[in-house]
Order: structure tokens, then sequence, then C-alpha cells
């Protein structure tokens, strides 16, 4: 049965606007405040992809939560009430303002990362963001109960405008605040916005609750059945599997392919476009055509997915297509099984139950149980399930099944048999037929499926026969120790990477298995430095900021102490095992000692002036810990050098040009600097050295004057860029000014 309340003006009156304009603010704070909180927080663990796979995952907690208190709020009859409430609701989340990190968890914790990270968000964050996020499904059952009720409206077409409202925060993000605005203006701007959203709130909620609303009872039969125990595991089901596969597509990219800054904002805008599509009045892209692209696109990634030096813009491409189309199939599934606008609340706390559940596999659950990133291609294969056409098999449907499961078996054998390069083609065009035979079979579900798990696995046998030894994984990234031969150092050298980044090298003949190889080769700038230090007889005290495989390490002489400071406890313990490398056991002259922590909370604690040699060596990943070049950081590894010390700073950096902003913070600092930008001698063996950007920072101009007297070390230009401070960085700028040295023709 369906009554009215009491009204002061009928329901006409009211503007839909009002209800799309709430719902397009309330979605866009939501989605500032997710990467604004990541620039308070995730530095202080890193920054790699589980840092921001474990927080996407709390927000999706926090999300159900928020979604799970508009349900139940429901259950009270009159809009007025729920009006004031809500309202009260948030003025009563608004008392964890201003937006900050919470110091009440204490520091940050590399033992137990995620319980660290998951107190800070809730304490920091986690009432406003539940609340702000129930506005949504609260908005759209109102407008469900008065302009709906009256006019027929789809009220489903307003999570069209917060999806909207998401998508446009979260890009304005890096392109337009973060660089032009400085931290305490963002997270003082975000806390004021909050306030206004009260207050618009507010007005709906005093227009809502005085306007003719259909007082909806529960139990009434014109809300039609209850949702099965079926459906509901279908909505959460269909909505756990893009979840799972934004995540999943990130940490794979930032792995295996080549992570670049704000990697993670496109599949996170494309999860956010895929709703835009599926719930919008009329999708512009139809069902019939989001199918085929899926079929296409997953068949691809599948064959792919192994071939690392495959074409970088390929590999992103059909990645991020499959991830697209796959999503969009699953939402559009989910809007033709929604039900009548009055369950809409029950509706959307199903389908956020369902993102929890995929966000927490990838972030919590998947990290553990599996060595490499192998939930990415899992949830890709299973979410074909979602699929129609699970009828009857023609024959000619079975023929091409058996000839695409030939193909996919034989491929991997051809593969290891292979003699030459030409031979080698014939397992990749075996390989590419299976993928073929799969898209002929996009019309049957279960054959579809069988056939795209098995082009995964045969492409697993497949792809780059990398010689990868042992992989590990953490909290902190995928870790890799691989070998190749290099006749230049008389056999094999074995590599350390941190996703798709070098972190050093020992070669294993025993004539070279104590040189430091790559960026810390006796050639580099930081070879330099330590090759320089050998010449002075006195014992040194030596800090080095990043272990990698502890190469710095051969540099120390009987009397000198090198403390490492490294945040993640696996480094420590493969670089210290001599089973890995032994640049740290057999190569070191002095007592190595480590720090496992942040290295700013960890330096700190050190005594002022103790360090002859302080390397910060934290850039070169795909992650940046920008808390570690600011003016402020920088002031902390000066007070912790020697009057005669000196700071190395490695720079190197596959996406961001460091330079400009470290020169410009050594100068704000009171630092004298001098940068060097090391070239490879064409003549050397792989691995001997490498490229290297580095500068180095001292207390005084006497200390300098070594250095000076090196042509290879220049003048700094603390003009280049503005100074990063712990209340301003520009990673966009050093993207911008990056790319700039390989597209002359940006401005």
């Amino acid at each position: 049965m369906a009554i009215l309340e009491g009204a002061e003006r009928p329901v006409a009156s009211i503007s839909p606007a009002l209800f799309a304009l709430t719902t397009f603010v309330s979605a866009g704070l939501v989605f500032m405040v997710q990467p604004m909180v990541a620039k308070l927080v995730l530095p202080l663990l890193g920054g790699s992809p589980s840092v921001w796979n474990t927080s996407m995952a709390f927000f999706q907690v926090a999300l159900l939560a928020g979604y799970g208190y508009a349900h139940l709020l429901q259950r009270i009859g009159s809009v007025r009430v729920q009006a004031g409430l809500h309202v009260a609701a948030l003025l009563i989340a608004a008392l964890a303002l201003p937006l900050r990190v919470s110091g009440a968890v204490g520091e940050p914790s590399s033992d137990h990362p995620i319980v660290w990270l998951l107190g800070v968000l809730a304490l920091s964050i986690g009432a406003p963001f539940a609340i702000l996020s129930a506005t949504a499904p609260l908005v759209q059952a109102w407008h469900a109960r008065t302009v709906h009720a009256q006019t027929g409206a789809e009220p489903y077409a307003l999570y069209a405008a917060s999806n909207l409202g998401s998508l446009l925060a979260l890009l304005a993000y890096p392109a337009l605040v973060e660089p032009l605005t400085t931290l305490k203006a963002q997270t003082g701007g975000w806390s004021g916005g909050y306030v206004a959203f009260v207050m618009l709130m507010a007005v709906l909620a005093l227009v809502v609750s005085r306007s003719r609303v259909a007082a909806v009872d529960i139990a009434a039969p014109n809300l039609g059945p209850a949702p099965t125990w079926a459906q509901r595991f279908t909505w959460v089901a269909l909505a756990a599997a893009p979840s799972s596969l934004m995540l999943g597509v990130t940490t794979h990219l930032a792995t295996d392919v080549a992570s670049a800054p704000f990697l993670w904002v496109v599949p996170l805008a494309l999860y956010l476009l895929t709703f835009i599509i599926a719930f919008s009045d009329r999708p512009v892209v139809s069902q019939k055509t989001t199918l085929l692209l899926q079929a296409i696109a997953a068949a691809a990634c599948a064959a792919v997915l192994p071939f690392k030096s495959a074409d970088l813009l390929t590999q992103i491409a059909i990645h991020l297509m499959a991830f697209f189309a796959t999503a969009l199939m699953c939402h559009q599934a989910l809007v033709a099984r929604r039900p009548a606008p009055a369950r809409l609340t029950e509706f959307y706390l199903w389908m956020s139950f369902g993102g929890v559940v995929g966000g927490s596999f990838n972030a919590f659950l998947a990290p553990v149980i599996f060595s490499n990133v192998w939930e990415y291609p899992l949830v890709l294969a299973l979410a074909c399930l979602a699929r129609p056409g699970f009828g009857a098999v023609a024959p000619w449907r079975w023929m091409v099944f058996a000839l695409g499961a030939a193909a996919a078996v034989t491929a991997p054998i051809v593969a290891v048999a292979a003699t030459s390069a030409k031979v080698g083609l014939i397992s990749n065009g075996l390989l590419m037929l299976a993928a073929a035979c799969a898209l002929a079979s996009r019309g049957r579900t279960w054959l579809f499926f069988g056939l795209i798990v098995f082009v995964s696995i045969s492409a697993e046998a497949v792809g780059d026969r990398v010689d990868v030894r042992q992989s590990w994984r953490s909290f902190f990234g995928v870790v890799r120790q691989s070998e190749m031969p290099v006749p230049g150092m008389k056999g094999q050298v074995r590599m350390l990477s941190h996703g798709t980044t070098l972190h050093g090298a020992q070669a294993q003949h025993p004539d070279y298995d104590c040189r430091p190889l790559v960026y810390y080769a006796p050639e580099t700038p930081i070879g330099q430095v330590f090759s320089r230090a050998w010449d002075q007889t006195s014992p040194h005290r030596i800090g080095a900021v990043g272990l990698g495989t502890g190469s710095v390490a051969a540099y120390t002489r009987p009397g000198d102490q090198l403390t490492f400071f490294e945040i993640d406890p696996l480094v420590i313990r493969i670089s210290s095992d001599p089973k890995h490398f032994s640049y740290t056991t057999a190569c070191a002259g002095g007592k190595i000692d480590y720090v496992l922590g942040d290295a700013r909370l960890t330096l700190a604690k050190q005594q002022a002036a103790s360090f002859d040699i302080l390397l910060i060596d934290a850039f070169s990943s795909d992650s940046v810990p920008a808390h570690l070049l600011t003016v402020e950081a920088m002031r902390l590894y000066l007070s912790k050098l020697k009057p005669g010390g000196v700071l190395i700073v490695h720079l190197s950096n596959r996406n961001l040009d460091l330079r400009g902003p470290a020169m410009a913070v050594a100068e704000a600092a009171g630092g004298y600097a001098l940068i060097q930008r090391h070239h490879v001698n064409k003549k050397s063996p792989p691995l001997w050295e490498s490229p290297e950007d580095a500068m180095i920072v001292t207390r005084s101009l006497e200390a300098l004057k070594p250095y000076e007297a090196d042509k290879r070390w220049s003048q700094t230009d603390p003009l280049a860029a503005r100074p990063w401070t712990d209340d301003y960085t520009n990673i966009v700028g050093a993207l911008y000014a990056e790319l700039k040295t390989r597209w002359t023709w940006l401005p």
C-alpha cells in the first residue's frame, strides 16, 4: 500500500536537478578525498600497488557501511525523520574534520602494514566517508518516493550522475588540484566542501520533508516479491568481478608491464565510466556491442598476458580494453537484474558487498596465496561466466572448441622444443589460433570460458622465457630473482627486481662477485663518492635508504659501519641471505645493520651529525615516496651529516624528471649541491654499470670542494622547479618534464 504524507506544496514543484546536484556533489567529495588521503598516508608505506589496493578495499568497506546505513534508514516510514537523522549523522561525522592523518595508531608498521593502514584510514576519514557514501542511495530512495511516485522518472539514472561526479573529481585531483594547491589548502578545501555539502543536504532534506511523499509499507505487496538468495548472490558476483579486476589490472600493469605515476587513475576512471554507461537511461554502448568487445578483448588479453616484451602501448591498451569491456558487461548484467525502485537500497547494499568481496580478495587474500599476480587472469576468466549463452551446443561448436584446445595444448610443447626463432613463431601462431577459436565460441558461455582458460595457461608457458629463478610477494609488491649470462663477467649475473624496476645485480664468478654493478658501479656517481671515501684512512659511518641487493656494502672496509634503512622486511631477508646475494655478508668489510620502517621516521631517531656518507636511494621505483624529497626531509638528512659529510641522492627514474625539484629542495634546505648525469660506456658488458642521475649535497662549501674539481659534476639550478615541501609536491610536473625530454614537440 502507498499513502501520502502531509504536504505543504505539491511534489511537482521539486526540481529533479536538486536531487542530481546533491548526488553529484556527494560523489565528487567521496572520490576527491581518496587520492587526497593517499597523498597524506600512502608514502609512509612506500606507495606500492598493495598500499593502494588496501586503501581501495577500505573505501569499499566504508561504502558498504554507508549503503547499509542507508538501507536501515529506509525502515523508517517518514522521509522527514530520515532526512533529519541523515543531516544529524553528517554533522556528527564532521567531528573528524579537519581532514588529517590520525596519530592514534602510532607510527607506520612494516611488520603489520595492513593493520596500521586500516586503523589510520578508519580514524582519519572513516565516518565522513561512510556517511557521504550513503547519500546516493538515500537521495535515490527519496526521489523514488517523490518525483518517481508522481512522474515515473527513473531514480536509477541518478546513479549515473553520482558516478559522473566521482569520475570528474578523480581526474581533477592529479590534473589540477595537486599541482596547483598545497596539501594544507587541499585538506582545508575538502573540509570546507564537506560543510557546504551538509548545508546542501539540509536544503534537500527540508524540501523533501515538506513535500507530498509516497509512504511505502515495507511489507506491502506492491513492492513486488523479495529478491531470492540466488538473485542476491548474482548481484554480489556481478559486482565482485569488476572490483577485483580493477585492482588486478592495476597491480599487473604496475608489476609486470611498466608502471607510471597515476596509472591507477585509469582503471578506476574506466570502472566509474562503466557504471555511468550501464545505469544511464540510454546507454551509449549496447549490451550486444559490449559482449562482442568483451570476447575480443578477453581472448587477446589471455593470449598476450605473459608477453612482457611486447609493445608497451599495445599491452596497456589490450589490458585496459579487456577490463573495461568485462566490467561493463557485468554492470549491464546487474542493471538488467535490478529490482523495483522501492527496493533499490537493498540492491545497492548487495552490490556494495560484492565490491568489498572483490576488493578484499585482491588486497588481503591474493598476496598470501599467490606468489605472483595470478588473481588478475583468474578473475578475468571467471568473469566470462557472466556472458549469456548456456543453451545447447551445436556439433560445429564442439569441433571449434576441440581445435582451439588442441592448439593451446600443442603451443607450449612446440615452444619448449623450438630450436630457432622461426620455429618459436609456430607456437605463437598456435596460441593465436586458440584465441581465435575462443572468439568463435563466444555464443556458448562454457565453451568460451574453457578456451579462455586453455589460452591463459598455454600463454604462460609460451610467453617471454625470462630466467626467473624465484619469486616472492609481500604487502609491498612482487620481488623476483632472475639470472642472465654475461660473457664479459665470465658467467651468470643474478638480478633482483621489484615489479618492473631493477634493484641490483651481482656477478656469480669469483672474479667479479664483489664488484658493485649497475647503479652502484665505481664508474657511477654513487660509486665515485664511495671510491673517494676509500682514499681516507679513518673509518666511516654510512647510512643508506633503500637496500636492494645491498651492493654498497662491498665498499665498506674494516672499521666502517653501514646502516641500511629499508621498509620491506622481505627485501632484508633476501639480500642478507648468501644463497641469494652476498654483498652484505661475504663482500662487506665493515659492520652491517638494518633499520626497518619508513626512512624519514627512522632516520629522525638517529644521532645528529653522525654520518660521513648518507645515500638516499628510494626514487628509482615506479611509486615515488615524494615525502623523502621535500625541503623538510632534506633538512633532516643534512642534520644527520657530520660537518664534512656527503649526502648522495639517487634521482634516476624512468617516468619522472626529479632533478629540478631536487636541486630546488637542496637550495631551500640550506645545502650546497652538485649534480651529475652519468652515461654508460658503450663498451661495458651488460649490467656492468647503468645510466644514472645523482646529486650530492653537503652542509658546507668546504666539504663540496673535492667534487667541484671533478668535471663530471656540474653546478645545480635551484630555479629549475618549485621546491617540494611536505605541503606541496608536483608529480605531474615531474612527469611532464620527463616527457619533454622524450617528446621535443611538447611546449
